[in-house]
């Protein structure tokens, strides 16, 4: 599918927006909702290429001036949104860049299209601005707000747009374009499709992240010798631990998987449908070592260290009792 070839997934919201320029019912606002690396951008890109393209047959095509203007972002009928401060799209971004350009007619398309990033950053007097034009828009345009957080649109707002909700990709489909376009072997495509959840841009970041490998290996020493130690040495783990605070919960959901991994190896024997298969010979070992009851309440434990975390109690306190519980139940 030509424009939409790079995008994995959200099969549906391609389908919907092929139909609208098919049937000629291009809505002049969408919203595109999901989580950070969802594809959102990849995908209003594609919708805009799509729309302005001058090509025969099959659009866009990825030849005509048009399609060349886009992917080069010199398309002068298509206009990204852009902010000063970081954490707010204030009324005078969307003033000066959409508000007072949007009455002036394209310059070579039938469209004029504004993407507008991280629009969940917009003040409700951004957002009243953007109300007006949303309400009574020239016939040639189209805005695309990108949002990780539809809900925090004004209502009037949401009612006037069509929203678009990405969807997760199917693991297989993920682990496929991991392998084939990010070139990584299988075990690390695993390990990655695990921790995204069916977000591409996550899974992709994931398996090319030498700091998300350096938390994955220091969770594994400790899942690999954590029997083997004693108090002097957890204590200096919760030490090393504490350099990945602000990415703790990769580290807690890397041990849960782990443990996932050994409960259900415990159970099936199957090693191919483990996560962490490059690891089978620690895996098969701690299964020998551990108790069902004792697994369950290694996960349950993970889950209370996330809860405490999340309430901020002490962050030593906290992990240096995980360790300990994951430590006293592995063993029969």
């Amino acid at each position: 599918m030509k424009g939409f070839s790079n995008i994995v997934g959200n099969e549906q919201i391609i389908n919907h927006l092929r139909s609208a320029v098919e049937l000629d019912k291009v809505s002049h606002a969408y919203i595109f909702n999901g989580e950070k690396g969802s594809g959102k951008k990849l995908l209003a890109q594609a919708f805009a290429r799509l729309l302005q393209c001058e090509g025969e047959g099959e659009k866009p095509c990825g030849s005509c001036r048009s399609c060349r203007q886009a992917q080069s972002g010199n398309h002068p009928d298509i206009i990204k949104i852009n902010h000063e401060k970081p954490n707010t799209v204030g009324i005078e971004d969307i003033r000066e860049q959409l508000v007072g350009d949007i009455q002036i007619k394209p310059y070579q398309s039938r469209y004029k299209i504004y993407i507008v990033p991280d629009a969940e950053k917009m003040t409700v007097q951004a957002q009243n601005a953007l109300l007006k034009t949303i309400e009574e828009p020239p016939a040639y345009a189209v805005i695309l707000l990108l949002t990780t957080n539809a809900s925090s649109f004004l209502p009037t707002i949401l009612s006037r747009c069509v929203v678009l909700n990405m969807k997760p990709v199917p693991d297989r489909e993920v682990r496929r374009y991991l392998m084939e376009h990010v070139e990584v072997p299988d075990y690390q495509a695993d390990v990655a499709v695990a921790f995204a959840q069916g977000n591409i841009g996550k899974a992709v970041q994931l398996s090319t992240s030498e700091y998300f490998n350096e938390i994955k290996n220091a969770a594994l020493h400790l899942l690999k010798n954590v029997e083997r130690m004693d108090i002097s040495d957890i204590t200096a783990v919760v030490k090393t631990v504490s350099e990945y605070k602000t990415d703790i919960r990769d580290y807690l959901d890397i041990l849960a998987v782990w443990y996932r991994d050994v409960l259900y190896f415990k159970a099936t024997k199957d090693a191919n449908s483990l996560i962490f298969k490059d690891q089978i010979q620690y895996i098969r070992e701690q299964t020998q070592n551990c108790s069902y009851e004792g697994v369950e309440m290694i996960l349950t434990a993970l889950q209370k260290a996330k809860e405490r975390l999340n309430a901020n109690v002490n962050f030593d306190l906290t992990m240096e009792l995980l360790f300990l519980t994951i430590k006293e139940n592995l063993i029969k």
